[in-house]
């Protein structure tokens, strides 16, 4: 019996009939159509349709398990990256070991580009690329899905309702991420938080680190030992711009004013698009060591987490610059790891706030600035405790 049918990555004998069924989709065609040839889309969608579908096929013509796929999605990803960004960095991987089974705890910026950017940099260093846990609150439409478990990612089912309904999928979410690292020997990548850091404060959910443990053996295994045994890898992912600020910021600024912020139907599938071809600039992926040592609860994992991922945050001059803007001090220069300012930062700065509304420019410029605090307060704190 397959435990896991329901929320697994597509198995390579999947491959065929999944992306058969996918290309006379006509959701996903639609969709695709109005992305990437918006007004002919509109004018003769007839024609568009099976011009599309003729395409993908070809496209996808010779797919025969998850590593073809995975290997024209590769093609997308690099003229996706070297479209809209500047320059793309990794750090910190040479010191993971490349047949090691790693659970990567990420903080989250981005739907669809933060797991994406972890793949990129694993596949570039030679590394086996990530299951991805996707929420299915993301996949409104059964194309989204399939796609999405073509490129092995697995459904983290946030749907659920009632706590028997609740507490049987994350039972099942965890065992799979157990079974996955332990038995298959295949990393994870997970965020560490339900939904995205929109304010730019990255912290992990201690609720997240629960759902995990929920898989552990007792009484053969302590709480420790298991955290120890998953090799959980804190992973910081830094953007100089974030394609979403602005809407970002907007959502913030309704939320403030009142009390909450409706999304439009299908907003979540918009951002993710937007995302992936908005300018991004330089970004910067950075892993951690894996975490080890003695951890009474998942309170205490979620802070040794969140101190890693905020001091490895690599900050950009866009981060700097709206700091000084707002507190008008340079505490920031007795940071280990700051970028130099030119003035083509400061023009490239304000040309980007310029075409904001001016309603959300003020959230906006927290969104950029909060790393650099978050950056402050951890060293202040490592200051005390020395003191201590």
């Amino acid at each position: 019996m397959d435990t896991f049918a329901e929320i697994r990555p597509y198995h390579d004998d999947e491959v065929a009939p999944v992306l058969a069924k996918l290309l006379v989709d006509p959701e996903m065609l639609n969709i695709i159509a109005s992305l990437r040839m918006p007004r002919l889309s509109k004018a003769l969608p007839w024609l568009v349709r099976p011009l599309l579908r003729w395409y993908l096929g070809r496209e996808m013509k010779g797919i025969a398990n998850v590593a073809d796929f995975q290997w024209v999605v590769k093609g997308y990803m690099d003229a996706m990256i070297e479209g809209s960004t500047t320059s793309f960095q990794v750090s910190g991987l040479d010191n993971l070991n490349s047949d090691q089974a790693y659970l990567y705890i990420s903080n989250h910026r981005d739907i669809a580009l933060d797991p994406a950017f972890v793949n990129y940099a694993l596949y570039h260093h030679d590394r086996d690329t990530v299951r991805i846990a996707i929420g299915d609150n993301l996949l409104s439409k059964p194309f989204a899905a399939d796609l999405m478990r073509l490129n092995k990612s697995f459904i983290v089912r946030r749907s659920a309702r009632g706590p028997r309904q609740m507490l049987a999928a994350f039972r099942q979410l965890a065992s799979y991420i157990r079974f996955s690292l332990l038995e298959e020997r295949s990393s994870i990548w997970i965020a560490q938080r339900e939904g995205r850091a929109k304010d730019g404060n990255d912290a992990t959910e201690a609720a997240v680190i629960k759902m995990i443990g929920m898989a552990q053996n007792k009484p053969d295994e302590c709480f420790s030992d298991y955290v120890n045994k998953l090799n959980i890898v804190p992973v910081s992912i830094s953007y100089e711009w974030d394609p979403l600020d602005a809407a970002k910021a907007q959502e913030l600024v309704h939320i403030a004013r009142d009390g909450a912020y409706q999304k439009a139907e299908h907003e979540d599938l918009k951002s993710i698009a937007s995302g992936i071809v908005g300018d991004k600039g330089n970004v910067h992926v950075a892993f951690g060591a894996p975490l080890k040592g003695e951890f009474s609860d998942a309170a205490e994992v979620a802070a040794a987490l969140d101190e890693i991922i905020i001091d490895q945050y690599r900050l950009h001059p866009s981060n700097i610059i709206a700091y000084q803007r707002i507190y008008n001090d340079d505490k920031w220069m007795s940071l280990a790891r700051v970028p130099k300012l030119t003035q083509a930062d400061h023009v490239a700065f304000d040309r980007r706030f310029s075409q904001m509304s001016a309603e959300y420019r003020e959230k906006a410029m927290e969104i950029y600035a909060n790393p650099v605090k978050n950056q402050l307060r951890s060293a202040d704190l490592r200051i005390v405790d020395k003191a201590v």
